[in-house]
C-alpha cells in the first residue's frame, strides 16, 4: 500500500474539524427503515421477496456508514482481483451477522454498534494514511480487519431489521432477499465507485488528496461515531 508525505498534519486536522462538527446541535445520525417502508412491510406479512431486496439495495445505497468504509477500503486497491478479495471478505462477513442476528434474535444496542461502525471508518482512514505503525508499531492485518468489521457492518443491518419485521412468517425467505438487495446494491455503489475512483487516479491530482481526502474521511467516521455515542447516552438518560 502506497502512502504519500507526513500523516500527522492530516490526523490532527480530521480531529479538529470533527471537533467543530460535533458542536453543531444534530441529532444522533443513523439510516435506519424509512416509515413508509416500515409501514409497508408490516401491514404485509409473510413473504416478500421483491420488497425486502428492494429494502436491502436501497439501504445499501444510501447507508453512507457503509460506503465511506468501502471507499477506504479500495482506496489504494487498483487490481480487480483484490477489489474482489476485500468486497467478499466483506460480504462474508455481514451476511453471516445479518443473517444470524436476526434469525436468532441476537439483541444489542444500534447506537453502540453504529459507533463501532464509524470507528471502522476512523480505522480505514488511518490505515490509508499509514499511521499504525506509529501508533502501534504493527501494520494490523488488513483482511482480517475488513471481515471482522464486516460483521459489525452485517449487525448493525441486523439491528434495523429486528425493528421492521414484526411476524415470523417468511423470515428466512424475507432475510435471504433482503441480504441479496444489500449485495445488489453494494455491486451498484461499488461500481460507480471505482469508476470515480479510476478516473481520480489518472489525474495528478490524486497523489496530492491523499492526505486530505483520507482525513476528511477519518473525520465523517468520528462525527459519525459522536453521534452515535451522543445517541446512546441522551438514550440512557431518558
Amino acid at each position: 500500500m502506497t502512502h504519500t508525505g507526513n500523516p500527522a498534519w492530516a490526523i490532527k486536522a480530521a480531529f479538529l474539524l470533527a471537533l467543530a462538527l460535533l458542536a453543531l446541535p444534530f441529532e444522533a445520525l443513523a439510516h435506519g427503515v424509512a416509515d413508509s417502508d416500515k409501514a409497508f412491510i408490516q401491514a404485509n406479512p409473510g413473504i416478500n421477496i421483491l420488497p425486502f431486496a428492494y429494502l436491502g439495495a436501497k439501504h445499501m445505497v444510501t447507508g453512507y456508514d457503509h460506503l465511506l468504509f468501502l471507499f477506504g477500503v479500495i482506496f489504494f486497491l487498483y487490481r480487480l482481483k483484490d477489489v474482489w478479495v476485500y468486497v467478499t471478505l466483506f460480504a462474508v462477513g455481514h451476511s453471516v451477522t445479518l443473517l444470524t442476528g436476526v434469525m436468532f434474535n441476537i439483541q444489542a444496542n444500534p447506537y453502540l454498534v453504529d459507533a463501532i461502525i464509524g470507528l471502522s471508518v476512523v480505522y480505514k482512514a488511518l490505515d490509508n494514511l499509514g499511521a499504525f505503525p506509529t501508533l502501534l508499531g504493527a501494520e494490523p492485518n488488513q483482511k482480517a480487519a475488513v471481515l471482522i468489521f464486516g460483521l459489525f457492518h452485517g449487525f448493525g443491518l441486523a439491528t434495523k431489521l429486528q425493528d421492521l419485521i414484526a411476524s415470523p412468517s417468511g423470515l428466512l425467505v424475507n432475510l435471504i432477499s433482503f441480504n441479496v438487495g444489500v449485495e445488489a446494491g453494494q455491486v451498484l455503489a461499488l461500481s460507480i465507485i471505482l469508476i470515480l475512483m479510476t478516473l481520480w487516479r489518472g489525474r495528478p491530482s490524486f497523489k496530492r488528496g491523499i492526505l486530505p481526502a483520507n482525513a476528511l474521511l477519518m473525520c465523517a467516521g468520528l462525527v459519525l461515531t459522536g453521534y452515535q455515542m451522543a445517541g446512546y447516552f441522551m438514550e440512557g438518560t431518558a
